[in-house]
């Protein structure tokens, strides 16, 4: 195991099984979910002196009442441990103007951009709870850890809504066949 695993050991996480009939193959499933267009966001947390964000398109709304979602990070990331530590997270769903900053939380410019470096793109703040707000996103949301359910390689965290910044003006970034798009109005 590596260390952020072993902080993941959240006790409230509930354990998916195993499927009774054969999984397709990585390929397979990668090819069939190229097909779904989703939002491009930004999940990030900040713990102490750390702060992670990481791009993400396993996204989605969960419930209204309590108004809720549910975000899917890799179990082994630093984010996923800063999410548990810091008992929250907050999502940025990036404008179709943002996608520089898609791309730097993807990782695309340098395997070596990670925690701080990433921020450099875009303009951040903080919402009240610590986590961190992208100013110009279509929508930001800051979320309450308030359950997660654990996979054999991701986290899926549900995060109750506390707040939440809107731009009606804006268009989402939409990831679709691997690569960016733009609604059409």
């Amino acid at each position: 195991m590596t260390a952020p695993i072993l902080d993941l050991l959240y006790a409230g996480a509930m354990h998916l099984k195993d499927t009774r009939q054969p999984a397709v193959s990585g390929a397979d499933f990668r090819e069939a979910m190229s097909m779904m267009a989703s939002s491009v966001g930004v999940v990030a947390a900040a713990h102490e002196d750390e702060v992670r964000g990481r791009t993400a398109t396993a996204v989605f709304s969960l419930s209204l009442e309590p108004p809720s979602i549910l975000v899917s990070i890799n179990i082994t990331s630093r984010l996923a441990d800063l999410i548990v530590k810091s008992r929250g997270f907050s999502l940025a769903i990036l404008a179709s103007d943002q996608q520089v900053i898609g791309d730097a939380f993807a990782g695309k410019f340098d395997d070596r951009l990670a925690g701080l470096d990433r921020f450099a793109f875009g303009v951040w703040g903080q919402w009240p709870s610590g986590n961190p707000l992208l100013y110009g996103a279509a929508v930001a949301l800051d979320c309450e850890l308030i359950g997660s359910i654990e996979t054999q390689t991701h986290m899926l965290f549900a995060g109750g809504v506390t707040a939440t910044e809107v731009a009606p003006a804006k268009t989402p970034l939409i990831w679709h066949r691997r690569g960016y798009a733009a609604l059409k109005e």
